[in-house]
């Protein structure tokens, strides 16, 4: 039997890697029992989901898609606009492939899809990576045949959808076997040489970003290797600050985060959803500042979901502005014993069932459809 499913979910890696991940476990699962499994994704091609899941090897389809705003202004009549004809693609679509499910890790780009889901009698999947679930899956939880949580205790803001299940959230099944010593050899540092990774999310972090080029002009870190994923917005900047610090290697993205943060003698990293997972799969060593716009202020739930256990620590973007990074940093780098100590306790809070998790749900939903 061939199971097919049209997969969506855009505009930053925190939703993008989660939705290839899960085409892959159902790739994988449906393998096993000896079916065979199509999935297709839907998105911006101009966005980073236009790039990543054409190289994870999928079908890749652009939509008309723009964020709605919270307020009226001009982005209002543009996302009004885009929607028919997002909607109009993603119609034909379904109609074309006939998928057994539409699955959405979230974001704006996910819309169009979803409500074509809706009206065509698909079943509408969901996975929410957070603690407080985004303005698109909140919609669409309303009538979802499965929604799959990555925090546990979410049912109350899911009350109409059919199931929900907490499956934790998903991670490339490559993350649980990075192991320290081998991702330094592969990344080239010496046994001696401390190493720090600086990541603030697929779009960078200015708080992040101001940090590591405080850190390089303080004179205290010449001996100090700092990886940077800094945002194609930042990277100019930063080309001339490579140029200038022979210890700086700054990149506009990375798309094999694990390496780095297994690698790592400290990691420094906003809190989302899927960057919390990945610590705890790799065993990082972790400093975690969330984000303090985010909604709900969610990152800083999702980090201390993590500190609270001695799995990372935690600083706010008030007290990076203070100057209290640096000495935090440079204090975890002296210490050894402590950063092993956080990369055990992140590792013992890793779910490495999740996708196991996660197909058996799917499965379940699409056994009692068919």
């Amino acid at each position: 039997m061939e199971y097919r499913f049209i997969i969506t979910g855009g505009g930053t890696s925190g939703h993008i890697n989660p939705a290839i991940t899960i085409a892959d476990t159902l790739m994988e699962f449906y393998k096993s029992r000896g079916d065979t499994c199509k999935c297709i994704f839907t998105g911006r091609s101009d966005k980073l989901e236009g790039e990543l899941v054409p190289k994870a090897g999928y079908e890749f389809h652009h939509v008309e898609a723009e964020p709605f705003p919270m307020k009226p202004s001009v982005k209002l009549a543009r996302a009004v606009a885009a929607m028919p004809k997002g909607q109009k693609t993603c119609r034909e679509l379904i109609k074309s492939f006939k998928p057994m499910a539409v699955i959405t890790t979230g974001g704006y780009s996910s819309v169009p899809l979803m409500l074509e889901g809706e009206k065509a009698g698909v079943p509408v999947m969901i996975h929410e990576a957070n603690a407080f679930p985004g303005r698109a899956n909140r919609r669409f939880g309303r009538h979802a045949a499965l929604v799959m949580t990555g925090f546990p205790d979410l049912e109350s803001y899911f009350p109409h959808a059919s199931k929900v299940v907490y499956t934790g959230n998903p991670v490339r099944s490559m993350m649980f076997s990075k192991e320290k010593e081998s991702c330094r050899n592969a990344l080239g540092l010496a046994p001696e040489e401390k190493m720090v990774f600086v990541m603030g999310g697929s779009l960078g972090a200015v708080t992040l970003t101001h940090f590591v080029e405080e850190a390089l002009n303080s004179g205290k870190c010449n001996n100090v290797k700092f990886v940077l994923s800094c945002g194609k917005q930042h990277m100019d900047e930063f080309e001339r600050l490579s140029s200038a610090y022979p210890n700086l290697d700054a990149r506009t993205y990375i798309d094999d985060p694990g390496t780095f943060m297994a690698a790592a003698d400290c990691c420094i990293l906003r809190a989302g959803a899927v960057t919390c997972a990945e610590i705890c799969a790799v065993g990082a060593s972790a400093i975690l500042v969330p984000y303090p716009h985010a909604a709900h202020d969610h990152q800083t739930y999702n980090a201390r979901s993590i500190a609270d256990k001695g799995g990372c620590l935690m600083m706010s973007d008030a007290e990076v502005a203070e100057g209290h990074l640096l000495p935090l940093m440079q204090s975890l780098l002296d210490d050894p014993v402590r950063a092993d100590g956080l990369r055990t306790n992140a590792k013992a809070l890793a779910m490495p069932d999740t996708a196991s998790v996660i197909a058996h749900a799917i499965d379940e939903v699409i056994a009692g459809k068919t």
